[in-house]
């Protein structure tokens, strides 16, 4: 039973597409997002959760015009995960179809969807899964992230992040020897890192508690010294930070 995402940012659309994909026999389960960063973060949590976790997924269906994040980038970003799930584009666009068959997606389905048609990607979906061969999955090591540098994975280890900032759909870790790029957002970082003493203190920067070494009040603006550098703490994030530093052992 293949477990899905539905993705699109018009409701309506999003709907039917849910609809459809309930009624197949072959469809365990299926949710939706209503746009392509949602949709990015549903499939991190998922990747984090193992094959068999309980959110798992196996394939997306993925509308293409989107605003911010569109359909095309989100496959593009999809690529270059260890065990992605499988693609199918679902849109009312047909110029795009070169572009999401060199993403390896498994099918090209036209708006408006009529259920045979959905049907049958259904079923290349299944088969796709089924002739994927059978190798062991490790589950994700929570005290290290992976990296890449110079063409080599390593792995940084989690209680060595000093403090990480947004740069677009990426986040750069910084630590003291370095820093490094990966595709994944701030928001998934944030939620993934919370219980082990990362906390947002601007819409761009997670700092790591045990690594603020200064809180700076400067007149009426804040400020936090960690791995070396000053960040700024917004506004609407100072007085949470003052409490959980409070309450640091």
């Amino acid at each position: 039973m293949l477990r899905a995402l539905a993705v699109d940012d018009e409701r309506p659309s999003l709907e039917e597409l849910l609809y459809l994909l309930s009624t197949d026999p072959r469809i365990g389960s299926v949710e939706g997002a209503g746009d392509a960063t949602e949709a990015l973060r549903r499939i991190n949590r998922a990747l984090e959760s193992g094959p068999h976790g309980p959110e798992a997924i196996d394939v997306v269906f993925l509308d293409i015009n989107m605003p911010g994040l569109d359909g095309l980038d989100l496959a593009r970003l999809l690529t270059g995960f260890a065990k992605p799930p499988l693609v199918v584009f679902v849109t009312a666009h047909e110029d795009f179809a070169v572009q999401a068959f060199d993403l390896k997606a498994v099918d090209y389905v036209l708006k408006p969807v009529r259920k045979e048609r959905l049907a049958e990607a259904v079923r290349r979906a299944a088969e796709r899964l089924d002739a994927a061969p059978r190798i062991p999955v490790h589950e994700p090591d929570p005290d290290h992230i992976p990296v890449e540098l110079g063409g080599v994975t390593r792995f940084v280890a989690v209680d060595d992040i000093t403090h990480v900032e947004a740069q677009g759909d990426y986040a750069r870790l910084h630590t003291d020897k370095g820093s490094h790029l990966v595709r994944i957002p701030l928001s998934t970082l944030e939620d993934r890192w919370r219980s082990r003493g990362f906390v947002r203190i601007h819409r761009r920067h997670l700092v790591a508690l045990r690594h603020v070494g200064e809180l700076r009040l400067d007149a009426g603006t804040v400020s936090v010294l960690v791995g070396g550098e000053e960040l700024q703490v917004s506004r609407r994030h100072t007085r949470e930070l003052r409490d959980l530093l409070m309450r640091r052992p």
